[in-house]
């Protein structure tokens, strides 16, 4: 299946490549409500206008901007306005288009519902359109063979090659989807951004235009799309308030506000980064030659917020949370802490400081993220009404839920427990991908539920807080490389065969049971690096890799280690991680780190035990930070490097 917008928009290149004079226009088309279908949203409205904060952040002009949305409070004084209808879209589109010179950049963002509808013009290869839905949207007209009033893939491209055609360049931000077909979502508390085809009234029997020849695109562009083309997108109130946004939209404008020179890819990896820990499996891709050129602006170009009357003058759109290790400096560069400090709470655009601050603290930059909270579940919801199941025993084991956006849902399903998501989706990569609390030979249903989600809370508190402890560099060269090879191999019942020759690839795209994965990670720094690697399975069991027993972990500059792990034989589908770590030599104590202890949950309740001042820092953040201060590790003691590479099991395929 190919995305919305694969063939429809196409471009991107930023003002470094184009000439002096050239220009960026805006689209920014945010439909929160729907004038026809009963399908409105929170978030859209919310996010065209952090968007449009985000681009003049970048020095795009308000003039330059139309932005289309219900919601006309706190947008740019300058900016046209006007109703995200689909006549106002094709009208602002044309506008754009129009007075876009060579060189110059035409940016399309939207936000809102997707969906899919029988391919009209038979580009599609026999399959489907992928459709945008204005606010006035309708459903199925037969008349025209097609959904009332949607933007179909085919408009836009005929658009976007007319500008690309003509030397202008365009990039393309969607926050929406158009999979609605195969997931279950029970109980989460998100909502999706997509309607189904019997929501719009789409026929079953409604036919494709016979295949032609796909549209293909020539020019340069960069597309960003909220999710893969087979998941949901999602969007979810911010912590504590009645302020929804897009999943995607608010880790991407984060990333933007505070990203100098960066490139669309890093953007890119970098919200998928932030966004592999929400509450979704919603995995942002991105595509087109210009990925790796950088993007126009500059941002804030700066890793700290200022501090005015006692507050960071940054809160809960910036990523900031009450908890957070802060320290405080006079400058906006360079220059030694005056203090380290916790946060306090945060509202949308500030945070509180405790207490009197240093003189001349005038800037805080973020040292962590707050420590991981305790696992918060939703209440238990059935897959199936009525499946002739006796959940009692389930019911009676699980916790009392908590509050707001939850980090699992529990399903009953299949006489057990499926541990899904916050999203509430059940099986999103296939059969049996959510995972199921099993018991073991003579253990009730609260025993093995206890040993599950003990399991899930040290493997979710884990991943938030080692991704909390990295910082907020994005443009910073990392100290060490991974390069990935795959062997396949086959299997045989739960046996697996001789793997076969090793290939370059990407084990998000999809991986099978009995494949080896080669990591060859490379210290390209100027200093001794410790590397740990670890394997975040779907059932939320964490595996230490490397380095194994008596093997030794430092890397020094330009030396390499080849480290493997083979996918078992009976494993499933599912959303996996690999994690490497890499911390700097102590130039003071010399001791070497090993993260492989954080895999064990019974390890972190021992941490006393570990030597090195980093294990003993993570491990605190993750049981108790105040025992951890008086330890003497109050402060991050070194710099942590996080690599997270998405494995896709895909059972079955080649």
């Amino acid at each position: 299946m190919k995305h919305a917008l694969a063939y429809a928009l196409s471009s991107a290149a930023l003002l470094a490549a184009a000439p002096a004079m050239a220009e960026v226009r805006a689209v920014l088309v945010g439909v929160s409500d729907y004038l026809v279908l009963d399908a409105d949203l929170k978030g859209p409205a919310n996010d065209v206008r952090l968007m449009a904060e985000t681009l003049a952040a970048r020095g795009v002009a308000a003039d330059h901007m139309t932005i289309l949305t219900s919601d006309r409070a706190g947008l740019p004084a300058g900016a046209a306005v006007g109703d995200p209808t689909r006549a106002g879209i094709l009208a602002a589109m044309q506008t754009a288009a129009a007075a876009a010179q060579p060189g110059d950049t035409v940016l399309f963002y939207f936000s809102g519902h997707g969906a899919q509808a029988p391919d009209a013009s038979g580009d599609e290869g026999g399959g489907y359109d992928e459709i945008l839905l204005p606010a006035d949207a309708a459903g199925w007209k037969g008349a025209v063979g097609g959904v009332e009033n949607a933007l179909i893939d085919d408009e836009l491209q005929e658009w976007a090659q007319g500008m690309l055609g003509r030397g202008v360049q365009l990039v393309g931000l969607i926050d929406a989807c158009h999979s609605a077909t195969g997931f279950r979502a029970v109980g989460g508390q998100g909502v999706a951004r997509v309607l189904a085809p019997e929501t719009l009234g789409i026929p079953e029997d409604a036919a494709s235009a016979p295949a032609t020849a796909p549209l293909e695109l020539t020019g340069d562009y960069v597309f960003l799309y909220s999710s893969q083309s087979d998941e949901r997108s999602f969007e979810y109130p911010l912590p504590g308030t009645d302020e929804w946004h897009g999943e995607f939209t608010l880790r991407m404008a984060q990333v933007l506000a505070t990203a100098p020179q960066a490139s669309w890819a890093q953007v890119l990896a970098a919200a998928a980064d932030a966004m592999v820990q929400g509450p979704a499996r919603q995995v942002p891709e991105g595509e087109g030659p210009l990925l790796t050129a950088q993007v126009f602006g500059t941002g804030a170009g700066e890793a700290r917020f200022a501090v005015k009357d006692g507050k960071v003058q940054a809160g809960l759109l910036q990523g900031l949370a009450e908890g957070a290790e802060l320290a405080l400096y006079a400058a906006g560069a360079g220059g030694e802490p005056l203090a380290t400090v916790t946060a306090g709470k945060a509202t949308l655009r500030d945070t509180a400081l405790p207490g009197d601050l240093p003189a001349g603290a005038a800037w805080a930059e973020v040292i962590a993220a707050p420590p991981a909270a305790p696992l918060s579940l939703a209440a238990p919801v059935r897959a199936a009404p009525d499946d002739g199941q006796d959940y009692a025993a389930w019911e009676a084991a699980l916790p009392t839920p908590g509050t707001g956006v939850p980090d699992l849902v529990p399903i009953l399903v299949d006489g057990t427990v499926a541990l899904a998501r916050g999203d509430g989706v059940l099986d999103p990569e296939g059969p049996g991908s959510t995972p199921r609390v099993t018991r073991l030979a003579d253990e009730t249903a609260a025993q093995a539920l206890d040993r599950a989600l003990e399991l899930a809370a040290h493997a979710l508190r884990l991943r938030e807080t080692l991704a909390g402890a990295t910082g907020r560099s994005l443009t910073g060269k990392a100290p060490v490389t991974v390069g990935i090879e795959r062997r396949p191999a086959t299997t045989t019942g739960d046996a697996c065969g001789t793997p076969g020759p090793a290939a370059s690839a990407d084990p998000a795209q999809g991986v099978a049971p009995c494949d080896q994965l080669w990591l060859t990670v490379t210290n390209t720094s100027g200093k001794m690096q410790d590397i740990s690697v670890l394997y975040m399975a779907a059932d939320f069991e964490v595996q230490p890799i490397w380095p194994q027993r008596n093997t030794v972990n430092r890397l020094a500059p330009g030396e390499s280690a080849r480290i493997g792990l083979q996918i078992e034989a009976t494993a499933t589908a599912g959303l996996e991680e690999i994690w490497v770590l890499a911390v700097p030599m102590d130039e003071d104590s010399g001791r070497r780190v090993d993260l492989t202890r954080l895999a064990s949950p019974g390890m972190t309740r021992d941490f006393a035990s570990a030597s090195d001042p980093m294990a003993l820092w993570l491990e605190g953040r993750m049981t108790d930070p105040e025992e951890t201060a008086m330890r003497g590790f109050s402060t991050k003691p070194a710099a942590l490097t996080m690599i997270r590479q998405l494995v896709r099991l895909k059972p079955g395929s080649p």
